[in-house]
């Protein structure tokens, strides 16, 4: 039998997830990003759970192909624009939106043929300091779009560096709509943070929203809040079982390093998932796992291929009991956030979703939808 690891996606989650971020920005389009494979979930299981959306944003053309491949006939926005003139061929051809957010893009659609003018979010730097023309040569930059054949429509856009912080978004909005506000077109501002914590407030122009990470079901501003605080549900599960079983005596250690130690007598499991699978290496003793539904701890190093967890609280438990490192359970329903696991990594659920290992089955629970 194969190797009994899995990783599930849940386009239901996604779907419950997508509704959560209407609710918070009522007035306002989604744009669903599905960058990075859907954050790791997979474009094509990913959109079983984003019919919904108004439109796409995705960082390169082949997850845009991928998108028009699902049927998908409305908007899609390369949210880093175009990487050289040929790519705008592809725009034109597969009909996409596409950032601009320097001078070169702007010299590329002035030498671009097309009999079909493009959709372009002129992209300020509004304080991120990544991409995007600074507020003091934004309206030269809109000038020069403004006067090119090649552009029919000129969308607004900028990104957040402190959605999800205490310092928060009011000075780049202030600065986005000091040199904004008498152009006409629409905007687009909010990542996920930024849409669930202020979209609602009535005090933002945003045309279309831009949500991320909320859409998969983790928390775009943990540990403040939670998952569970926004009413989020896991988009993916990663599973796994018992594969092995030792009884420790106190003085016992477990793993490389025999960085954990038992004080007494125990009953240790080993698990068939490790960092070669995507499981990160950084986690170590007491990050939180679910065996057959019941929440337990990792014991020492995360090895290539396995980890051990504690059974002993788990008289039940034993070989080919179910495992959840993260995600929710599909037999007791229990879910173990990511961002949980994520925070003993030291890092966060995002980069979790996109480590998966190519090694890994992924798998949806739920058939797609046929039209």
């Amino acid at each position: 039998m194969p190797r009994p690891i899995l990783c599930t996606i849940h386009p239901q989650a996604i779907r419950h997830n997508l509704e959560r971020v209407r609710s918070a920005a009522k007035d306002a389009n989604l744009l669903c990003v599905t960058k990075a494979n859907a954050y790791g979930h997979g474009i094509e299981h990913a959109f079983e759970g984003m019919r919904a959306a108004d439109g796409f944003a995705v960082v390169d053309l082949e997850e845009a192909q991928r998108l028009r491949r699902l049927d998908w006939r409305g908007p899609i926005l390369l949210i880093e624009g175009v990487f050289e003139l040929r790519d705008l061929e592809l725009c034109s051809r597969l009909g996409l939106w596409h950032v601009v957010h320097c001078d070169e893009q702007i010299d590329w659609l002035a030498a671009h043929k097309t009999q079909v003018p493009h959709r372009v979010f002129l992209k300020m730097n509004s304080g991120m300091n990544r991409l995007g023309f600074t507020p003091e040569r934004f309206r030269s930059a809109y000038a020069r779009l403004n006067a090119l054949p090649q552009v029919e429509e000129i969308s607004f856009i900028t990104h957040f560096s402190d959605a999800d912080g205490p310092r928060g978004i009011d000075h780049q909005v202030s600065v986005f709509e000091q040199m904004t506000q008498d152009l006409p077109g629409e905007r687009s501002v909010c990542n996920s943070a930024a849409t669930m914590r202020f979209a609602g407030n009535g005090k933002l122009r945003n045309d279309w929203v831009r949500p991320g990470i909320v859409l998969y079901g983790s928390s775009p501003d943990y540990p403040q809040r939670t998952a569970q605080d926004w009413g989020l549900q896991p988009g993916m599960t990663l599973s796994s079982k018992i594969i092995g079983t030792q009884n420790l005596q106190a003085g016992d250690t477990v793993g490389y390093g025999s960085t954990f130690t038992a004080d007494g007598p125990m009953q240790v499991g080993v698990v068939a998932c490790g960092y070669a699978d995507g499981y990160p290496r950084h986690c170590g003793t007491g990050t939180p796992v679910l065996v057959n539904g019941v929440r337990t701890r990792l014991l020492g190093r995360v090895s290539m291929d396995m980890v051990t967890v504690d059974l002993t609280a788990i008289p039940d438990a034993g070989m080919g009991s179910e495992v959840v490192l993260w995600g929710r359970s599909p037999v007791t329903g229990v879910e173990l956030s990511i961002d949980e696991v994520a925070a003993a990594a030291g890092t966060l659920g995002y980069e979790l979703m996109c480590a998966i290992a190519p090694r890994v089955p992924v798998v949806s629970d739920e058939a797609p939808l046929r039209k």
